[in-house]
């Protein structure tokens, strides 16, 4: 029996960092994301050698172990253990060989929401495996607790939410407690959203888990400036929902530049200047608004553009041996299926 399954990457528009704890915790968080045609995928593939074998395509990297109730954590593939402990423990699954590969479209340090996808990627496809009775809720859930709490990975709860569900959403953050609203944001608005975003890899990738340390003791101390860009952060999101609901796609660019600002605030290591510099260049050619997807540092860089003038900018960024990238929406979230690799 093979086992395919996908989950989609995101766009955060405003609100990231709010859903990390403590910011979440003490003042709640609210994020406004959608995600996009790219993913994460993992294929599973029933064997008959009594043994586990681990790869992910993106990382180069591949290691086989014994069959076993519990996978011990060595340096190689963690992360791939975490789901395969905590899933077979959970639901008290027999153990059994079995070889899970992995790879993503999206580069190393995107800023899209990469590793929390492929965490979904492959409990979706455990679950449809297993035969797992997980909703949307628990997926994103256990996908949550597996990075952050087993493995020990830092970073915030929309990823993985965003992956489970798919679509554009509007979510809020209560400590413990998540609530994901679906946004029936009319078609027209959506397809002229996506004429008007590029997406350019800087060409670094960040290692997100400084930054949001940063923000984490911004908020824990209570530094004023800080703290008050992760109030107006937040405010942003909800006006940027409700900007987009309306169809009033040049108030949402205003909104989209107005919380680039205001992030960039919450931590000095969200922007360098290499990041200033192509956010200005991008500007000189065109874009209306721009912001970093995802902690910040590097990865994607997300701008909004008049549609006629779309192609200039993406010319002008490619000419500079950037990554560049249109955007398309999608309305689905983690999928799974199975069939006969005989």
């Amino acid at each position: 029996m093979r086992i395919r399954s996908k989950a989609p990457l995101r766009l955060g528009f405003g609100g990231g960092g709010t859903d990390v704890s403590p910011y979440a915790d003490i003042y709640g968080g609210a994020i406004l994301n959608a995600t996009i045609g790219m993913y994460a995928y993992c294929h599973i593939d029933e064997t008959v050698d009594d043994a586990i074998h681990l790869e992910s395509r993106d990382y180069g990297a591949q290691a086989s172990y014994a069959v076993a109730p519990k996978l011990e954590r060595d340096g190689t593939l963690d992360l791939f253990k975490c789901v395969y402990n905590r899933l077979r423990s959970e639901f008290d699954v027999a153990p059994r060989g079995f070889r899970m590969v992995t790879h993503s479209d999206a580069p190393y340090g995107s800023g899209l929401g990469g590793s929390s996808t492929l965490v979904v990627a492959m409990v979706r496809a455990f679950a449809e495996w297993w035969r797992l009775p997980l909703g949307e809720y628990d997926i994103a859930r256990l996908a949550f607790d597996i990075e952050r709490v087993d493995a020990g990975l830092k970073g915030g709860k929309q990823d993985q939410y965003a992956a489970s569900f798919g679509g554009v959403n509007f979510m809020e953050f209560y400590g413990d407690r998540v609530i994901v609203n679906p946004l029936r944001v009319k078609e027209a608005t959506l397809t002229e959203l996506e004429a008007s975003l590029v997406l350019c890899f800087t060409g670094r990738s960040r290692e997100s888990a400084h930054i949001i340390e940063d923000q984490i003791a911004n908020a824990s101390k209570g530094h004023g400036d800080s703290l008050e860009a992760m109030h107006r952060v937040k405010e942003d999101a909800l006006a940027m929902k409700e900007a987009l609901l309306m169809g009033q796609l040049p108030r949402f660019a205003s909104i989209l530049d107005r919380a680039w600002q205001n992030k960039k605030r919450m931590a000095g290591t969200i922007t360098n200047p290499h990041i200033d510099e192509l956010d200005t260049f991008a500007r000189n050619h065109g874009a209306l608004a721009g912001k970093v997807s995802g902690a910040g540092g590097g990865g994607f860089m997300m701008f909004f553009v008049d549609a006629m003038d779309r192609h200039d900018l993406r010319a002008a960024l490619e000419g500079r041996g950037h990554l560049v990238l249109p955007v398309a929406f999608t309305s689905s979230g983690a999928a799974a299926w199975g069939h006969s690799n005989g």
